[in-house]
């Protein structure tokens, strides 16, 4: 896996993946005061709820759950000292579907934290991460 950083301009970056994408973050407000885009541990962040998700969705399909969505809400907290680690996140998961079995939906959430978000196993090392879930009956 590669990626490139590119600095624009005071504290504006591009990140450009591997595979070509790319995104503007940074903490420097132009002088409407709109920032670029997310900061760079917002996107570690984002990373973390969107990796776990994925293997949400991904084990709850493969079991012929029939999910319609899934939405990771994260709250997180940063030591105060540099630099910074997260120190506690805690995802909370809202899966809609139709039937869906909430113990189905539980052992996914505890296999992605157990064994396949590559992204929380790295963050545990600093942070307390914490799940819970809500299963919504789809119409």
């Amino acid at each position: 896996m590669k990626a490139q950083i590119k600095w624009v301009e005071k504290r504006t970056f591009l990140g450009i993946s591997g595979s070509g994408f790319t995104l503007p973050f940074g903490t420097a407000s132009g002088p409407d005061g709109i920032r670029p885009g997310p900061t760079a541990m917002e996107l570690v962040l984002i990373g973390t709820g969107g990796c776990s998700a994925w293997d949400v969705v991904q084990i709850l399909e493969k079991g012929r759950e029939n999910i319609a969505d899934c939405v990771v809400e994260l709250d997180a907290e940063r030591a105060e000292d540099d630099p910074q680690v997260f120190t506690r996140i805690h995802m909370h998961y809202i899966v809609t579907g139709r039937g869906l079995s909430a113990d189905k939906v539980a052992r996914a959430i505890k296999l992605s934290a157990d064994k396949y978000c590559s992204a929380s196993a790295m963050l545990a090392s600093t942070a307390d991460i914490s799940h819970d879930f809500e299963v919504i009956e789809s119409a």
